[in-house]
């Protein structure tokens, strides 16, 4: 019995003995003092206090997964995600229930049903259960004024008309600004679960992944999306206008009912400009800051911060931005 367990003793230590053994003819230093045992490798030299912080500066670091969302969310940004998820578990509920609920006509082709104010009510419950301070300007109901300077722009339902009719594109879109400007930004597809996300300073992202403008260097190279001015016909001569000269001067134009997606998608590179007018601060608001956030450029048709309040809006990279403003002034010079 000894025998054997000195065997598996010696089992376990010959590979042990094997892996530390150097190749043959590697040089072996010898003792400093010419005494004692032989060391393999070279001169040992203890790890000082100095030595240790020199070591760990030298270190390489880890990389972050560049696919990784960032490593803490920002609180605003946060309340807005779940905001629009309330919003969302709404819209779902109702969704290809067509028939099944009342439609309002606001105005001409604006559309407003059940979902959007629930869905909106849900969004607007969260807000003032924790930000009571904050005023709210929503699409549903009249504004609201708070004290702090700060301000969230609702749209429960953006595409209301494509849900009508079950046409599956459609968001919730929540934004909140303060006194320097937007801050933070969600725009949630609940059919596709794309959360399209920014907080100022801290780039965009598509469901925790950074994303970018397309890097179109040219008008001609552009794939344009824009929305009719249903809100304001008296301007469809200066809006077909502009739309002929961007036919004649991209590779092809977009009209997908949803004026959040439509920036979300230029935030991360599916279009490359986007123009619209007569547009309200709930459908914009958001997707601004996805487009900026995203390295795009975001005005008003005079290249002014302006948007929010006159409701006209274009949207594009660094590149074809320039372009578009061009041919939106040219345009409508146009008798």
């Amino acid at each position: 019995m000894a025998r054997r367990a000195r065997s598996r003793a010696a089992a376990r230590r010959g590979p042990r003995a094997r892996r530390n053994r150097l190749p043959a003819g590697w040089p072996r230093a010898k003792p400093a003092d010419g005494k004692g045992k032989k060391t393999q490798g070279g001169r040992v030299v203890p790890l000082t206090a100095a030595r240790r912080r020199a070591v760990e500066r030298n270190r390489p670091r880890r990389l972050q997964d560049p696919g990784a969302p960032p490593a803490t969310i920002d609180f605003h940004l946060n309340a807005c995600i779940n905001c629009a998820r309330a919003g969302a578990r709404v819209i779902l509920d109702y969704w290809g229930r067509r028939g099944t609920y009342p439609i309002h006509e606001k105005g001409r082709n604006d559309f407003v049903t059940i979902v959007d104010r629930r869905a909106e009510e849900a969004i607007v419950s969260l807000i003032r259960d924790r930000f009571p301070d904050h005023s709210i300007v929503a699409e549903e109901s009249p504004p609201s004024e708070g004290t702090s300077g700060y301000r969230w722009y609702i749209d429960p339902l953006d595409g209301t008309t494509n849900f009508i009719h079950g046409y599956p594109l459609f968001c919730v879109s929540v934004g909140l600004a303060d006194p320097q400007g937007m801050r933070a930004a969600a725009v949630y597809d609940p059919v596709r679960d794309e959360m399209f996300t920014a907080a100022r300073g801290g780039g965009a992202f598509l469901n925790g992944r950074p994303i970018t403008v397309a890097p179109a260097e040219k008008l001609s190279q552009a794939l344009l999306v824009t929305g009719f001015p249903f809100r304001s016909l008296d301007r469809l001569d200066d809006y077909l206008a502009s739309f002929r000269s961007f036919i004649l001067g991209s590779s092809g134009i977009r009209r997908d009912g949803s004026a959040a997606l439509n920036l979300a998608y230029v935030a991360c590179g599916r279009y490359d400009g986007f123009w619209e007018m007569s547009l309200s601060p709930w459908d914009v608001a958001a997707g601004s800051l996805l487009v900026r956030e995203a390295g795009g450029a975001v005005s008003d048709f005079q290249g002014r911060d302006d948007f929010l309040k006159n409701g006209d809006i274009v949207a594009a990279n660094l590149n074809i931005h320039p372009a578009m403003l061009r041919v939106l002034r040219e345009s409508m010079k146009r008798p």
